[in-house]
């Protein structure tokens, strides 16, 4: 924001977001390089000194993937999600709320930003039961058992509300815990949408490694600015929107019908791009409107 010209733009959007309710979710890949991660910090610092309140869900896919690999553990996705074995879920515990997550508050912290670590199951944020094996988007026709992954059962809030109401910065990692206390991995973006419904954001945020939703995955100069939820649903059914990205936007529709107000889909890993898409006219991502 050393941008003259940029700082200009965003002073109208300062006074519109004061007091605002902002979910982040970002992945592995906004986050995989210390320098990656202070710009973020450094955002996310912004956003925070300028009164907007803000929740963060993160990932961390690819490093836990990394650590898999290193430890001999099989990894396996399908359709952009997960498959979890007993084994994957201790790794899940250790990078998720353990590294990644001790990491990005240490940053945020040395930002300035009163940041607090916990996970989806603290305080019973997310209530959850394993995920019963059954067909998914872009998965086939056979149904899909994802091992350890847990669906969402209840959504408890008033811990974020506390920390909020406190002058904190949650930062969450997604894994959860059934009524037995076994823990289980839920999609960060999946999270991300119900809290963000839940506390009734202004904005979901969801940073990944492209520029937005593109009709072309490696062209971007197909990005897609702007999107309604039908035609996003549309785009799915028709192939426009694949792979992994199926996932997200459909966190993302379901998240503008339960009362969120926009959803942003943007680039985690080009500087700055957090801040072009809040305080500018223009943008840079996706905005998904209901």
């Amino acid at each position: 924001m050393q941008d003259i010209g940029l700082l200009r733009e965003a002073l109208p959007y300062l006074r519109k977001f004061k007091g605002a309710l902002f979910v982040l979710k970002f992945g592995g890949e906004a986050i995989r390089t210390r320098e990656l991660q202070e710009k973020l910090a450094e955002d996310i610092s912004f956003l925070y000194s300028v009164g907007i309140n803000l929740v963060i869900v993160h990932g961390g896919g690819a490093q836990v993937t990394e650590m898999e690999k290193k430890l001999g553990v099989e990894s396996r996705k399908i359709a952009g999600r997960r498959v979890t074995s007993p084994e994957s879920i201790d790794v899940l515990k250790m990078m998720l709320s353990g590294k990644l997550n001790v990491e990005i508050v240490a940053s945020l912290q040395s930002a300035g930003v009163r940041a607090v670590g916990l996970s989806a199951l603290s305080a019973g944020i997310i209530q959850s039961r394993k995920k019963a094996p059954g067909k998914v988007t872009g998965g086939g026709d056979q149904d899909i058992d994802f091992g350890m992954v847990g669906e969402i059962v209840a959504c408890n809030v008033d811990a974020l509300r506390a920390l909020l109401n406190a002058g904190f910065l949650p930062v969450v990692s997604p894994l959860s815990t059934d009524a037995t206390g076994q823990v289980l991995n839920i999609n960060a973006d999946t999270i991300a949408a119900r809290i963000a419904a839940e506390l009734k954001a202004e904005k979901l945020m969801l940073m990944i490694d492209k520029p937005g939703i593109m009709s072309d995955l490696n062209d971007p100069t197909t990005l897609i600015s702007q999107i309604s939820a039908a035609q996003a649903r549309q785009a799915i059914s028709e192939g426009i929107i694949s792979d992994g990205m199926i996932p997200k936007v459909e966190e993302a529709v379901r998240a503008l019908q339960n009362g969120v107000s926009q959803v942003h889909v943007l680039s985690g890993v080009e500087p700055h791009q957090l801040l072009v898409e809040v305080f500018t006219e223009s943008g840079c991502g996706t905005m998904l409107l209901p």
